[in-house]
């Protein structure tokens, strides 16, 4: 057993103090017990402020090493997604498995530094670069998982079903091919990605990732939701308008609209980005049961527009949070982000808090809720049963002092940062330690030694 002691804990009944929280040795919780300031001596940890620690719901983990590289003006006379989409493509080419693995790895220290417990990784680069599948087809999915045996991370790992170069069935670029996979291969590597899981802790597991509408088939999307029906599955979505027009022009609907009349959207689907939606759209999709996958800094950078959030919370729906190109990662800036975005739009404050819970407090609680069940894990809550999936926060935080209650969710998103994160436990495996993972130095060092060889790759 060990035992963590929180001054002041969220937990599921709200804020309480003086709270004892039991952890087995499977990474469950025992017990939690508030008011209980006489066992604080005697506790192997102690937090100022704990607060359950949210999922990472949408990753493409090596998008991250070209964070600052695609910031300048091309040949076209605009920047946009697509001639982003293009020097990613150039990017990727000259990617090995020894950098994706380095590259996931850094990934997953960051996020865990950040505040995250848990990721959902949205893999869709799968063989060499002419095309090639690997000797094992999982290979680079395996990748993955050696990175999160290294970063003691929780892992949902999707391999991604990626067919075709649009909506008109046209066959993949030169940029996509290490992307693509028919549905017998797709079958493979998703057997070869549960068996890479099983060598992780028994919180890590596996789901499935249609890409997107524009890149399957209707006839493969059928096949698809009914693979792994008790695990997640995620699927991109009215990102662009340019991707909306094109699958109405080729699916007769837009599409949002198409998936809702055509499959059963329910609590097992998370639905990523959503930023291009009409309102009667935007409530059916909250009526689903489906998780919003929102990833509000990459959503910025790309310039994919605003997710109508407000409208969205009224009808009941559930959003998780996630970091998807990793340009940058931050827990704290992109709740941040998702809430000033939504001020900006409606020209108003405070617009995502409700009578009983500020701003911050629903944009961390939610995102901790539907981060678990998109990943399709056993957390989000400090409660007995649940995965010990948690943050301590530095109680001697400059804009945390005095603060209580909601105010310290407030504090931490709208004044502070992740420099603010000095414990993180994934599972009960205390991962990050005064700030800093514990295998920071050498996971930092492999990288290093990637983007070295990978400078002039754009």
């Amino acid at each position: 057993m060990t035992t963590v002691f929180a001054e002041t804990a969220l937990m599921e009944e709200g804020w309480r103090e003086n709270v004892l929280v039991t952890v087995g040795r499977d990474g469950v919780i025992v017990s939690v017990s508030p008011d209980d300031r006489a066992s604080a001596a005697g506790a192997d940890h102690r937090a100022a402020v704990l607060l359950p620690a949210p999922v990472n719901l949408h990753s493409h983990a090596f998008q991250r090493a070209m964070a600052g590289l695609t910031e300048s003006r091309g040949p076209d006379k605009r920047d946009s997604f697509w001639t982003w989409r293009r020097l990613m493509y150039r990017f990727l080419e000259r990617l090995r498995p020894e950098h994706v693995e380095a590259i996931a790895a850094l990934v997953q220290m960051e996020m865990l530094e950040a505040g995250y417990a848990g990721l959902v990784e949205f893999h869709y680069l799968h063989h060499q670069a002419d095309g090639t599948p690997y000797d094992d087809v999982a290979e680079l999915s395996r990748r993955i998982a050696f990175a999160a045996a290294e970063t003691g991370m929780g892992l949902t790992l999707l391999p991604v079903l990626y067919q075709v170069g649009g909506c008109d069935g046209r066959s993949l670029g030169a940029g996509q091919i290490r992307f693509g996979n028919d549905l017998d291969r797709f079958g493979r590597l998703l057997d070869g990605a549960e068996d890479a899981v099983t060598g992780l802790p028994a919180d890590c597991g596996t789901g499935v990732a249609p890409h997107s509408l524009r890149a399957v088939t209707r006839e493969a999307l059928k096949e698809a939701v009914t693979l792994r029906r008790d695990r997640p599955l995620h699927l991109h979505v009215a990102e662009q308008m340019a991707e909306v027009e094109e699958v109405e022009a080729t699916w007769g609907a837009r599409p949002m609209a198409w998936l809702l009349n055509n499959h059963e959207v329910d609590g097992r689907w998370c639905l990523i980005h959503a930023t291009q939606m009409e309102p009667r759209e935007t409530e059916a999709m909250a009526a689903s049961g489906a998780v919003a996958g929102l990833c509000p800094i990459t959503e910025s950078s790309l310039g994919d527009g605003i997710f109508d959030g407000v409208r969205y919370r009224e009808s009941g729906g559930r959003f998780g949070i996630g970091s998807d190109s990793n340009i940058r990662i931050s827990l704290s800036e992109e709740l941040r982000t998702l809430e000033y975005s939504q001020r900006l739009r409606d020209r108003g404050r405070a617009v995502l808090a409700e009578q009983r819970r500020s701003a911050g407090r629903v944009l961390f609680e939610e995102a901790a809720l539907g981060g678990a069940q998109a990943a399709g894990r056993n957390s989000g809550r400090i409660a007995p049963g649940k995965l010990a999936d948690m943050i301590a926060l530095d109680g001697n935080a400059l804009d945390l002092a005095g603060r209580t209650g909601d105010r310290i969710l407030d504090a931490f998103i709208f004044a502070g940062d992740d420099r603010w994160v000095r414990d993180v436990w994934s599972a009960g495996r205390h991962m990050v330690r005064e700030g800093r993972h514990v295998a920071r130095d050498r996971i930092r060092a492999n990288y290093l030694k990637t983007t070295a060889e990978l400078e002039d790759a754009l």
